[in-house]
């Protein structure tokens, strides 16, 4: 089995991955005792993603992929985006993020907004960038207790039910990040 690190040392994020990937060990940074914080210094969600790659392979030298991910609201003009998971502070708190999110759209009836993903893999030889986007809407308030993030309030489109309620086979299925991990997936199966 190949070995492949995933820059992250969120779990969930590791989860999402092994529902899509056969014939690779995964290994994340924890598994591999490595704790030191990335900072991301880009304004771009491709930006971050090749940083923590390049960094990640210069210590390891081994082939690895990271992500970054956000939530991208019209209304706000794109906002959170690459801030996301600091929108509301540097503790990265979902419950106080998902509450300034509500704010920011109280007067506010255009609710459209989209969630980014985009994947970075890096090898000796190549790096390259995969996107996925899933569209949707923020709800008025915060419903299930399903996901993480701000999944309590998003509401796909053709659903009427946020991440946060609908079943984790569902989000998965839909999320953009297993959207981005599937363009990785199908990438690394056409270059062995």
């Amino acid at each position: 089995m190949k070995k492949l690190i995933f820059a992250t040392h969120n779990q969930n994020k590791v989860q999402e991955v092994n529902a899509v990937f056969d014939n690779y060990s995964i290994q994340s940074l924890a598994d591999l005792n490595y704790h030191q914080e990335i900072e991301e210094t880009e304004n771009t969600f491709v930006g971050n993603a090749l940083l923590k790659a390049r960094h990640v392979f210069e210590v390891f030298k081994t082939p690895v992929f990271s992500d970054d991910s956000g939530l991208e609201v019209a209304a706000l003009d794109g906002a959170p985006g690459v801030y996301s998971a600091c929108y509301a502070g540097e503790e990265k708190n979902h419950a106080k993020n998902n509450g300034k999110l509500l704010d920011a759209l109280t007067n506010e009836s255009n609710r459209v907004a989209q969630f980014k993903t985009v994947i970075a893999y890096k090898d000796a030889t190549t790096e390259v960038t995969f996107e996925g986007i899933v569209k949707g809407c923020i709800a008025k308030q915060i419903s299930g207790s399903g996901g993480f993030g701000y999944d309590p309030l998003f509401i796909p489109d053709g659903y009427n039910k946020t991440f946060g309620e609908l079943p984790s086979v569902v989000k998965l299925r839909l999320s953009h990040r297993s959207r981005a991990i599937a363009m990785l997936h199908d990438y690394l199966k056409s270059i062995t």
